[in-house]
C-alpha cells in the first residue's frame, strides 16, 4: 500500500514465520497490520497547514537535518561541471564522447555506425 507522504492516514504492516505447534520444524508466515486513519474530511495539505499552525512539527524537517543535507549537497552544486546544452533526441553533447571513450565509445543501435 502506497501512500502520500502528506496522507493523514498511516500504516505499518510486519510480517514473520512463525512455527506451528508440534515437534516439526514447520512454520507458517504471519502478518501483524496496523492502521491509523485520521476521521474527517481534511486533506493532506489542510493538516499540514493545522500543524504548521498549531506549532507540530512532526511532519517537517529539522533545521539541523536541512543544513546536514546542504553541507553534502552544496560543494557539489559549486564544484560539479557545467551543463553543455545539446541537440534534443541526440546522444549528447559531444563532450560525453570523450569521457566515454576509454570504454570502447557509444553504441547507437539505431545506426550502422557503432560510435553514435
Amino acid at each position: 500500500m502506497r501512500r502520500s507522504p502528506l496522507s493523514p492516514n498511516s500504516a505499518s504492516a510486519l510480517a514473520a514465520r512463525v512455527k506451528l505447534a508440534g515437534e516439526d520444524f514447520v512454520g507458517e508466515q504471519q502478518e501483524l497490520y496496523v492502521s491509523e486513519e485520521r476521521s474527517g474530511d481534511e486533506t493532506p495539505y489542510e493538516r499540514l497547514l493545522g500543524d504548521a499552525m498549531a506549532g507540530d512539527g512532526a511532519l517537517f524537517t529539522r533545521e539541523d537535518a536541512v543544513e546536514a543535507a546542504w553541507a553534502v549537497v552544496d560543494p557539489v552544486l559549486k564544484t560539479h561541471h557545467r551543463v553543455r546544452l545539446y541537440k534534443r533526441r541526440s546522444w549528447g553533447p559531444k563532450e560525453a564522447d570523450t569521457i566515454i571513450a576509454q570504454d570502447g565509445g557509444w553504441h547507437n543501435p539505431g545506426s550502422a555506425d557503432s560510435s553514435g
